[in-house]
């Protein structure tokens, strides 16, 4: 259908901001591929026009793979969210190093696979949108959060570069930093004492905001005309102080 909405790819879509993402692009009427570690996640979506891979960002081939079979299917992706990450937060001197191998390699070099299957497509055609999943860990750093600062502080710093290199190919890289959002990001923290005072620290300023209020920010800078980019949103709750 030539009146057809441009396809949008995310990562890590089966639950928190990537699932409220998908939802709110479906719901705008954008064809959308899906992807994630947890197929059944995606499926239980039941959302409309959605090509379903089940992908580890981590894989550069599979990844890239899942869009081409999209890109066949409706065209080329005009916007990737770079969304899929994990926080194995804890105490830098007794966290196991596996767990910082895993932030690493997920919320950095994945990141760079998102980029990479897409990023060529978007400079012939001058047109695209890159979002970058960051954090307000990538603006300041935190106990305990040590390798999962560095992993957003990376993101910041290559999406900064990013968009001086695709400024001139019309193409927008947007950075979101969110705060404390009502996800399932805690499932990934195994130190008890990080997990006690995080869930303390989000009490005490009652609680979390909802995903879907970040999706609605992400699909509004989208919306603007290609000339223009909103370059980072950063969004936290209002007693959120640090």
């Amino acid at each position: 259908m030539a009146d057809r909405k441009p396809l949008v790819a995310i990562t890590g879509a089966s639950s928190g901001i990537g699932e409220a993402v998908a939802r709110a692009f479906s719901a705008a009427g954008h064809p959308l591929l899906l992807m994630a570690r947890r197929l059944d996640r995606l499926e239980a979506l039941g959302l409309p026009d959605a090509v379903l891979k089940k992908v580890d960002v981590r894989d550069r081939d599979a990844l890239a793979a899942a869009v081409r079979e999209a890109e066949d299917a409706y065209g080329p992706v005009d916007m990737m969210f770079a969304n899929a990450g994990v926080a194995r937060l804890g105490d830098i001197a007794a966290q196991p190093p596996e767990d910082w191998d895993e932030m690493i390699d997920i919320n950095t070099k994945g990141v760079m696979n998102s980029v990479h299957a897409v990023m060529n497509g978007m400079i012939a055609r001058k047109h695209g949108t890159l979002v970058m999943m960051s954090s307000i860990a990538g603006r300041k750093v935190y106990p305990d959060h040590t390798v999962y600062c560095g992993t957003k502080f990376f993101v910041h710093a290559v999406s900064e570069s990013l968009r001086e290199y695709l400024a001139p190919h019309d193409v927008r890289v947007i950075v979101v930093s969110p705060g404390i959002i009502d996800t399932e990001v805690l499932d990934g923290v195994k130190d008890e004492t990080t997990l006690a005072n995080y869930r303390a620290n989000k009490a005490a300023i009652g609680g979390g905001i909802s995903a879907d209020i970040v999706a609605e920010l992400i699909i509004d800078a989208y919306d603007k005309p290609q000339r223009a980019i909103v370059q980072e949103i950063v969004i936290t709750p209002t007693r959120q102080k640090y």
